[in-house]
C-alpha cells in the first residue's frame, strides 16, 4: 500500500508487515500456549477475517478456531460463514440472545429502572468475550483480540468486550494497513471491505463517528491533519477514552508509604 498526498509520502510494506506478525504471533504461542488453538470472534469484517488469516499462516488452520456469536438474527452472518469456509477453520456458532434478554431483563428488574443506551450497545460485547473464553478454556486455546490501532486511539471498542483477548496481532495497525495486510494474505476483497457497523442502529461505523478511517489514519499515523472540526473530534474522542489503553490502576500500600518516610525524612 502506498499513499500519495501534497502532504505527505510514505509506504507500508504489507509484505514484510505480514510476516513479522506472523512470525510474532508464533512465537508468542510458543511461550504462552504451545500447542493451544487461537480462538477468534468471526464477524467477517477486516478485522477478524485477517486475524484470523494471519493465525491459519502461522500456526496453521487446524488450530485456529473461529466462533460467530450473533445477537438474534444478524443479516450479515454469512460473511462470518464464508470466511471460516475460504480458511478452511472449524468453527461454530453461539446466539448470544438469549444471554443477552436475561441479562437485561436480570439488571433492569434489580435497579429498578431500563438501562442506558450506552449499557444496551456495550453488553453484547462483553457477553460475546465471556463466550469466548468459555470456548477457549473448553478446547485449549488462547482468545485473541482483533482491534487495529485506529479503533483503539479513539476508544472504538468495548473495555472487557471486544477490547479485551491475550493476545493483540493488530493493536499496532491502522485499519488502511490491516486492509492492505489483508489483501497480501490473499484474502477475497468483500471481507476486506465489508461496511463496518455497530449492528444496532443501522449506521456505519464512520457515521457514527463522524469522520473516515482514511482521515483518522493519515492524521494518526502521518500527521497529516484534518479538518479543524474532525482533528478536534479525534483528539477529544483519544483523551477520551485513553484509559482503555492503559492497565487497571491499583494503589500500591508499600511504594505509598516509602514515599511518605522520605518525604519525612528531608
Amino acid at each position: 500500500m502506498s499513499y500519495n498526498d501534497d502532504n505527505y509520502n510514505l509506504d507500508f510494506n504489507s509484505h514484510i508487515a505480514a510476516e513479522m506478525c506472523v512470525e510474532w504471533i508464533r512465537d508468542w504461542f510458543e511461550n504462552n500456549g504451545n500447542g493451544c488453538k487461537a480462538v477468534i470472534g468471526i464477524s467477517g469484517g477486516k478485522d477478524s477475517s485477517v486475524v484470523a488469516a494471519l493465525c491459519v499462516k502461522a500456526l496453521g488452520k487446524e488450530r485456529v478456531f473461529g466462533v460467530l456469536m450473533p445477537n438474534g438474527e444478524q443479516a450479515d452472518i454469512n460473511y462470518a460463514n464464508e470466511l471460516c469456509e475460504f480458511l478452511g477453520i472449524n468453527n461454530v456458532t453461539i446466539n448470544i440472545e438469549s444471554f443477552y434478554d436475561t441479562a437485561i431483563a436480570k439488571i433492569s428488574d434489580a435497579l429498578e429502572t431500563a438501562l442506558s443506551e450506552q449499557t444496551t450497545i456495550n453488553l453484547p460485547a462483553r457477553l460475546r468475550m465471556a463466550t469466548l473464553y468459555a470456548v477457549s478454556q473448553t478446547v485449549g486455546g488462547r482468545v485473541i483480540n482483533t482491534c487495529n490501532y485506529s479503533e483503539d486511539y479513539i476508544g472504538y471498542a468495548t473495555r472487557y468486550g471486544d477490547g479485551a483477548g491475550d493476545m493483540a496481532p493488530l493493536a499496532k495497525f491502522t485499519v488502511q494497513e490491516v486492509k492492505s495486510i489483508g489483501r497480501f494474505l490473499g484474502l477475497p476483497e468483500k471481507f476486506i471491505e465489508k461496511t463496518p457497523s455497530d449492528g444496532l442502529c443501522g449506521k456505519t461505523d464512520e457515521d457514527n463517528l463522524g469522520f473516515s478511517y482514511d482521515t483518522l489514519d493519515k492524521y494518526i499515523r502521518y500527521g497529516v491533519l484534518p479538518k479543524a472540526e474532525i482533528k478536534s473530534k479525534i483528539d477529544n474522542l483519544h483523551k477520551k477514552n485513553e484509559f482503555k489503553l492503559k492497565p487497571m490502576p491499583s494503589f500500591d500500600y508499600i511504594i505509598t508509604v516509602a514515599r511518605q518516610r522520605i518525604n519525612r525524612a528531608r
